[in-house]
């Protein structure tokens, strides 16, 4: 109730509302206007059947028939009066019943209500707020950078245009402020001369729009863009745009690079600096059955061995793990670190599937930018494409036809086929031909799209071998952006970041720390004067100058910093 008095201030105080009462006001006097005129009759025709009532009683009985009450204590007799009295019961049906309704929520009830959301929603941001994120429109990947930002403690808001949208979002917890994206006070509302980053992810056009509005108002603030189509990189880019992204195209060139036999063994997932996180099955390596300390992996070749991925599920390591053959191994450490591991633990010998093709199931901008990829490393593929016109456009490797039908994916070659990828921008059908595609073959390699991240584990459920998520490719790069020093890994839930080395461990060695005992995260390198140390040796005294590079699943990074101090 205390907020009362200042939504009724802000209604009345505005413009529309104003007009709205008005209009009511109208209303109201014509509908008093036409209970007096009922009541002046009425004593005439009292008067003409021989009695006499008073003022009171005329208006009592204009409003009881009007509202159709009719108590029937007072009626007239005679056939005028019958008459007059259905006239005033119709007219009371239609102005009273009607009328008065609609109009009282059309201008007062509706627009009263507009004024709560109004005045509930957010119009600006507080005084003193500097170095957020401002974002320009709610989508997968944006959901997932606000996830990021929160969790690492970063401002943000989000700029709504609808204000009942913007109270639905505001009511989930969503810091947002109402207005149009394309006004310049819009952005002055949000004090985008202060903001550390706009994020742009709408459409081409109004992005162009929105980026035009910024620049008008500072040329200082970084902005990254989303772009829909490759034409419109170079529009994009003219305003001034720090970065743009086409998310589509690097999401179908991430899922070609994963395949098996296309590029390195070790499939490199991120990279910071010199360091480089890397990705390769058990099963193809002599470490599949080893304990943790009988490998001497970082002895032999110089990188770390960080953890073990199997169906979506990260599983930190310790002394006594046992390393399993049907997971993933995820390595730390330079790219000669990495080409020393694939030297002395590669067994499997991949040149047997160099003949064998790749189906790509779905030839949108994902599954186009995936066989352009397959293409520049020789490799065969087909395309499976429901749309004849894209189908026509591609060749000879596109095939026409449901990737759900079975002939039609013995037609493309699934039954030779190395891989499969998986493209559709619709996470159920992507569920559903994975499951399918298992159960033809299930020894198919499976990579997988997801838009949503709630659909990870259910891809990982259904058979696929390896699911990368379209919003967190793009909240990651976007990531990348804001915070240089951190980053986070196409694996979902993985994480690396910077660390100023903690008093506590400063004069420790590595090994004295137990970092990765008690919190799960893995020390992969260190930065000291300038320098950065990959894989560096345990026994070395941390000083108060050294900078940790850790990684480790979100759990891990918040207990690290529940352990050592918050970052």
């Amino acid at each position: 109730m205390k907020f009362l008095p200042s939504q009724i201030l802000y209604f009345f105080q505005n413009k529309g509302s104003q007009r709205n009462l008005a209009a009511l006001a109208k209303f109201f006097v014509f509908l008093l206007c036409m209970v007096t005129l009922y009541s002046v009759l009425f004593h005439l025709i009292m008067l003409y059947e021989g009695k006499e009532y008073s003022w009171i009683t005329g208006i009592y009985w204009a409003l009881t028939v009007m509202s159709t009450l009719g108590f029937g204590d007072i009626t007239f007799h005679t056939d005028l009066g019958l008459l007059f009295t259905i006239v005033v019961l119709l007219s009371g049906v239609v102005f009273l019943l009607i009328m008065l309704p609609f109009s009282f929520i059309q201008f007062f009830y509706a627009p009263w209500l507009e004024a709560q959301t109004r005045k509930r929603t957010p119009r600006e941001l507080v005084k003193g707020v500097s170095g957020h994120v401002i974002i320009t429109h709610l989508d997968p990947i944006t959901e997932r950078l606000v996830e990021k930002l929160k969790r690492r403690g970063y401002d943000y808001v989000i700029i709504v245009a609808d204000a009942q949208r913007g109270m639905e979002l505001h009511d989930q917890g969503y810091k947002i402020v109402v207005g149009e994206p394309d006004d310049p006070d819009t952005f002055l509302s949000v004090r985008v001369e202060d903001a550390a980053l706009v994020v742009i992810t709408n459409d081409d056009m109004m992005a162009t729009n929105i980026s035009f509005t910024i620049r008008g108002i500072t040329a200082k603030v970084p902005i990254v863009a989303a772009a829909d189509k490759e034409h419109s990189l170079d529009i994009l880019n003219f305003p001034g745009n720090t970065q743009v992204f086409l998310f589509m195209k690097m999401l179908g060139e991430s899922l070609a690079e994963r395949v098996r036999g296309v590029g390195r063994l070790t499939k490199i997932v991120s990279s910071f600096d010199q360091l480089h996180i890397a990705e390769i099955p058990v099963s193809q390596t002599s470490l599949g059955g080893l304990l943790l300390t009988e490998t001497m992996l970082r002895t032999r070749t110089g990188a770390t061995l960080v953890g073990l991925w199997e169906k979506g599920q990260f599983e930190a390591l310790h002394a006594k793990t046992i390393i399993n053959k049907s997971s993933s191994l995820l390595l730390a450490g330079t790219l000669a670190q990495l080409d020393c591991f694939e030297e002395k633990f590669i067994i499997t010998d991949l040149s047997s599937e160099d003949d064998k093709l790749v189906l790509v199931l779905g030839g949108g901008r994902v599954g186009l930018a995936a066989s352009q990829v397959l293409d520049g490393y020789g490799v065969k593929y087909r395309v499976v494409e429901k749309s004849s016109a894209v189908v026509a456009r591609g060749g000879v490797n596109f095939v026409a036809g449901d990737a759900a039908n079975r002939d039609v994916l013995i037609e493309a070659g699934i039954e030779n086929a190395r891989a499969a990828i998986i493209t559709t921008h619709d996470d159920a059908a992507n569920i559903y031909l994975t499951f399918y595609c298992r159960q033809l073959r299930p020894d198919i390699q499976i990579i997988s799209r997801a838009t949503n991240e709630r659909s990870v584990s259910k891809l990982h459920m259904a058979g696929a071998d390896l699911v990368m998520s379209y919003a967190s490719m793009g909240a990651n790069r976007i990531m990348k952006v804001f915070k240089p020093d951190e980053g986070s890994l196409f694996i979902e839930g993985m994480n690396f970041f910077v660390q100023q080395i903690p008093g506590a461990l400063v004069g420790k060695t590595l090994a004295e720390s137990n970092v990765r005992q008690e919190t799960g995260c893995s020390v992969v390198a260190l930065r000291m004067d300038g320098e950065l140390l990959v894989g560096p040796d345990p026994t070395l005294p941390l000083v108060k100058s050294t900078e940790l590079i850790l990684i480790g699943n979100a759990d891990a990074e918040k207990l690290f910093g529940e352990m050592f101090g918050e970052r």
